[in-house]
């Protein structure tokens, strides 16, 4: 029997993940697969490209199988595709279109076209089913670091944005620099809890008076300069208390940013979304802020945090709802503004 929900299938594959998902009535998400490759990549220090994209071609068709079966059902109960088109590795984001546009061709089930940061807004929608917009998002993860304003389900106002390095980016970049490898982000965290924010004092970067925007790209250069003056002193240094003071750093600017952008727009909402959005640093920092101004905080569960179908799913949902469906010319793109 045909489920009288409204089913989406969401399908994710724009870095080193694949992941698929069905949801109903964009809000209950009932399977969450999620195919990893860190193990793959770890050995490289980082995502390659071409090895990412044959691991979707590889494991795609027994993910979306995988995710229907433990929802309990079939194709023939999804009553809309919703697919990640941009941005994001260009081979990886077509394996993930390719498949959708075969699904939605041959099963006749309308298909979507979602942005991937978008998807990221749309996971808190997942984790809390009476959130509605408008609220202040910060999207922070290994591409991206935005301060957005969330007028509507579809409509989306960037207000700040990074101008070199995101700030999951730094994070990788550092914990090479420290001997840390990859995935940067986890271990930096992890590392951070053992060592002292306050030992090594590195700047915050606010930039121009009033400004929104991010750069974290000197943040780099500062930890190699104090590692090399350290041992040029003959002095041992601390990875953690290097994690430590790094990660405050970084979470400071964010967290002060975050702040001046509800005060400024009126909002009373903050809505987290991304990779590092999974930071336990950066949720204690914001719950702190957030609870001292009066700010109801959304902040998802960490599998939530990181690339997922059901996020796609949720985004694709309320995108159909107000636009209706894409057709199979439908792209993929490594770069897609928001």
């Amino acid at each position: 029997m045909k489920d009288n929900r409204f089913l989406t299938l969401g399908i994710e594959s724009s870095c080193d993940e694949t992941a698929v998902s069905v949801v109903a009535d964009g809000r209950d998400m009932l399977s969450n697969v999620i195919s990893s490759q860190i193990a793959i990549h770890t050995k490289f220090g980082g995502v390659v490209p071409e090895i990412a994209s044959r691991r979707h071609l590889e494991n795609v068709n027994d993910c979306v199988n995988q995710a229907l079966e433990d929802a309990g059902v079939t194709l023939d109960d999804i009553d809309l595709i919703g697919v990640t088109h941009g941005p994001g590795l260009i081979g990886a984001v077509i394996i993930g279109v390719a498949t959708a546009k075969a699904l939605s061709w041959a099963k006749g089930i309308p298909l979507v076209g979602v942005n991937h940061m978008h998807g990221h807004v749309s996971a808190n929608y997942i984790q809390y089913k009476e959130l509605e917009p408008p609220f202040m998002a910060l999207v922070v993860s290994g591409g991206h670091t935005n301060l957005i304003k969330v007028n509507d389900y579809n409509e989306c106002e960037v207000l700040g944005a990074t101008r070199d390095d995101a700030a999951g980016e730094a994070f990788d970049k550092v914990a090479r620099v420290i001997g840390l490898g990859y995935p940067g982000g986890p271990k930096i965290d992890k590392a951070a809890k053992e060592g002292n924010p306050d030992a090594v004092e590195f700047k915050r970067v606010y930039l121009e008076k009033g400004s929104l925007d991010f750069s974290f790209s000197g943040l780099k250069t500062q930890v190699l300069d104090y590692i090399n003056h350290e041992r040029m002193k003959k002095r041992e240094v601390s990875v953690p208390d290097i994690a430590a003071s790094f990660q405050a750093s970084v979470l400071d600017v964010l967290v002060d940013k975050t702040m001046m952008a509800v005060e400024r727009e009126g909002e009373e909402k903050v809505v987290v979304a991304g990779g590092v959005a999974a930071n336990s640093g950066l949720r204690a920092k914001l719950s702190e802020a957030c609870a001292e101004r009066g700010i109801e905080l959304c902040m998802p569960e960490p599998v939530l945090c990181t690339d997922n179908g059901a996020m796609i799913a949720a985004a694709a949902y309320y995108k159909y709802k107000k636009y209706g469906a894409d057709d199979l010319e439908l792209d993929a793109y490594a770069d897609l503004p928001f």
